[in-house]
């Protein structure tokens, strides 16, 4: 199953015409791509670590942006091994720019890994704690309902503390 495709579909099934998902899981989600690739109504905006090296290889590549009514709604921003937070969070200003574009009438659905933490064992980016906290209040600054669903994350003794930055940064300290 999809997450966050199941979310869109069902905001969308609900009465909203544009929604937009925001995924900042470490690996690229090929699969929601997919789904809405054809599809001007859902942008999927996605950071995760550079395919060229990392699972899943053939999909996540920036030039891949959408097809037929879905061209332009598909940003890719794959990052360089060893990205550190200030890194991630440029890339991240660039995707909000891209959801406050594309003006969604719809929570941003946000698929939330903690697999970017430098000290994930399937990782090569170098985000901190206090980078998910960071990373929590730009998002908060769309100043859009979000519905976070929660992805991967390995570091298990750190996934609690990386929540609770998360989270605090997305409701404003």
């Amino acid at each position: 199953f999809n997450n966050a495709g199941i979310v869109a579909e069902s905001v969308l099934a609900r009465g909203a015409e544009r929604v937009a998902i925001l995924d900042v899981d470490f690996h690229h989600g090929n699969g929601t791509q997919q789904i809405f690739w054809e599809r001007g109504d859902v942008l999927y905006v996605s950071l995760h670590g550079d395919p060229r090296g990392i699972y899943p290889y053939y999909s996540g590549y920036a030039t891949e942006r959408g097809a037929g009514d879905g061209l332009g709604a598909t940003l890719n921003l794959p990052l360089a091994p060893g990205t550190d937070g200030d890194g991630y969070l440029a890339a991240l200003a660039d995707g909000l720019d891209a959801i406050r574009d594309f003006d969604a009438d719809a929570p941003l659905v946000v698929s939330l890994g903690f697999d970017t933490y430098h000290a994930d064992p399937i990782c090569n980016l170098a985000l901190q704690t206090e980078d998910y906290a960071r990373m929590g209040a730009a998002i908060g600054g769309l100043g859009m309902p979000v519905v976070a669903l929660q992805e991967g994350g390995y570091a298990v003794d750190a996934l609690g503390a990386n929540a609770t930055a998360f989270l605090g940064g997305l409701r404003g300290g």
